[in-house]
């Protein structure tokens, strides 16, 4: 059968546990249907196979490219912005996608086959599409066969500029590969490793780290927050950055004018403490 192929990929989905990796496989479910509603391709036109950390669509071959392109380079970003802004680091999403054509055979065992579908899953395993995706700030990496680029992309239609696919070649253990990345490609001759350059440990939603600037020379006994208030917070779990300012000590005493807080404290976020707060010494008098 003549078919249009999208694949779909959560970048570093093994690095989660068990309920994260849940959740994101409803979400990446959730993202693909309203992608593909909002290209006008309904569930008679699609036939999906689960692979775990991604999805696989078989698209009837009259179903509209363009806009299912459209919808991809517009409504998943979209959707990846709006779902990780409100979502935990380890819970955030990012994705790479495939879009090939050509043709698949499905057997007794309702399996799918097929040369083009294998070129397909090579170009989303690509190194270079992992690499773009890691080293842009965006969540989404795009990549098209070169046959969907011959016979779509390069008419530039509108929501699918032909000007921000980049020709790139991809090898495979069959022999190179011929397809469009879209968005900036990699720089040639490096090497990219398992993170992008500067990229935070935790979860594939993570963003490249700020650098943090050189430690300002003191004195006295603390250091000066307005030097320090710009900084990245310390790690906190898996990594992620705990919220709010960072107030370092280094050596001696800190105090707030009025009263005396003592102990463990715990919960407090989000509120404000007036009066004096003395760490590291205990004054008698009246507390509150």
């Amino acid at each position: 059968m003549s078919r249009t192929i999208l694949l779909l990929d959560i970048e570093r989905f093994s690095d989660r546990d068990d309920v994260e990796q849940a959740y994101l496989r409803r979400m990446l479910y959730d993202v693909t249907d309203r992608a593909l509603e909002t290209a006008g391709i309904d569930e008679t036109l699609r036939t999906r196979a689960d692979r775990g950390d991604s999805v696989m669509e078989l698209i009837d071959a009259n179903a509209p490219v363009t806009a299912l392109l459209r919808a991809l380079l517009t409504e998943v970003p979209v959707q990846l912005r709006a779902m990780n802004r409100m979502a935990s680091r380890s819970a955030q999403m990012r994705l790479r996608g495939v879009v090939a054509g050509g043709y698949v055979a499905v057997d007794d065992l309702d399996g799918w086959v097929g040369s083009d579908l294998n070129h397909a899953c090579r170009l989303l395993d690509a190194a270079l599409l992992r690499a773009a995706l890691r080293e842009r700030p965006d969540d989404f990496a795009l990549c098209v066969s070169d046959s969907v680029y011959q016979g779509v992309v390069r008419h530039d239609h509108p929501g699918v500029p032909a000007a921000d696919f980049h020709q790139v070649t991809v090898g495979t253990k069959n022999g190179p590969l011929t397809a469009w990345l879209h968005g900036p490609v990699p720089p040639a001759g490096e090497d990219h490793g398992e993170r992008g350059a500067g990229e935070a440990p935790g979860g594939s939603g993570d963003r490249p780290a700020p650098a943090a600037p050189a430690a300002p020379e003191t004195t006295g006994t603390t250091r000066d927050t307005e030097d320090t208030r710009n900084r990245p917070a310390p790690a906190a779990h898996r990594g992620a950055p705990a919220p709010g300012p960072v107030l370092d000590v280094n050596g001696g005493s800190v105090s707030f004018g009025g009263g005396y807080v003592a102990g463990d404290q715990h919960g407090v976020s989000g509120g404000r403490v007036t009066g004096d707060v003395v760490m590291g010494s205990k004054t008698d008098g009246d507390r509150s």
